[in-house]
């Protein structure tokens, strides 16, 4: 895989997104971050994208937490330096770039890349750690959310989102920061596999019919992970049926030996 390999990829995918009207989120890359020899590779591959977009996209800086081929990203281990870099890319295209979610796990990290983004140009939280607070922001702004652990958290999410779009902070912070525990549970190391709690309340949801993954991902995690990850889901009230939950629960439970 080459850097021309590269910028072909992510020029046919937009290409596509946009000829069908989508709304296109640059993803971190594994091959660039294989392929690159130093920043100066993220800055030439990016803006020659951002250059051809129709309209304003999303970018994604995922953190290595997540993924681990993408250690290194932007061109250094350094993450202050990483995001001087990416900062710089955005600064150079700024009309092409919507807006940039990070996924650090670092809430100081994202207020301080925040403050320095170009005007206009938003900051979408990715830090499922740390969210609550990120989203209701501070004097010099704030988060928006585009979050994984909403696939798991939507109706608490929903709640609270459309009190907080009411003025009703309190009623945003009730609702929203006792599912920070779960979230934290859910994505704790290793990150990655996080995937497993977030399929696993789908399923205790009624929202799948089996507690199956691609590669037996569902073993990814102990029967106490999932235990716990039950435990603070009630506590967070989000269970439509909690009768369905215990019974598809007890199911998961016994295969593991526990009655």
């Amino acid at each position: 895989m080459t850097l021309d390999d590269v910028r072909r990829a992510y020029e046919e995918q937009v290409g596509f997104v946009e000829s069908v009207g989508g709304r296109v989120i640059l993803m971190a890359s594994r091959a660039l971050a294989k392929a690159e020899r130093s920043a100066d590779d993220y800055r030439e591959i990016y803006g020659g994208v951002l250059r051809q977009v129709k309209q304003p996209v999303i970018l994604h800086w995922l953190g290595d937490m997540f993924d681990p081929q993408l250690a290194g990203y932007w061109g250094t281990a350094d993450l202050d330096q990483a995001m001087e870099v990416c900062l710089g890319v955005i600064e150079a295209h700024r009309e092409k770039v919507d807006g940039i979610k990070i996924s650090l796990l670092d809430a100081q990290r994202e207020i301080d890349m925040r403050r320095r983004l170009p005007k206009g140009v938003r900051m979408y939280t990715g830090d499922d750690f740390n969210y609550a607070e990120l989203i209701h922001g501070d004097e010099q702004g704030y988060s928006d959310a585009l979050l994984g652990i909403f696939d798991g958290i939507a109706p608490a999410a929903s709640a609270a989102l459309q009190a907080f779009d009411a003025g009703d902070v309190l009623t945003f912070r009730e609702v929203l920061e006792p599912t920070v525990p779960l979230s934290r549970h859910i994505f704790r190391k290793p990150t990655h596999a996080y995937k497993t709690g977030i399929v696993f309340l789908a399923y205790l949801n009624g929202h799948q019919d089996h507690f199956r993954m691609l590669g037996g991902a569902e073993s990814a995690r102990t029967a106490v992970h999932l235990g716990e990850l039950i435990r603070l889901a009630d506590a967070c009230g989000l269970f439509v049926d909690p009768e369905l939950a215990a019974s598809r629960a007890r199911g998961v439970f016994a295969v593991a030996g526990i009655q």
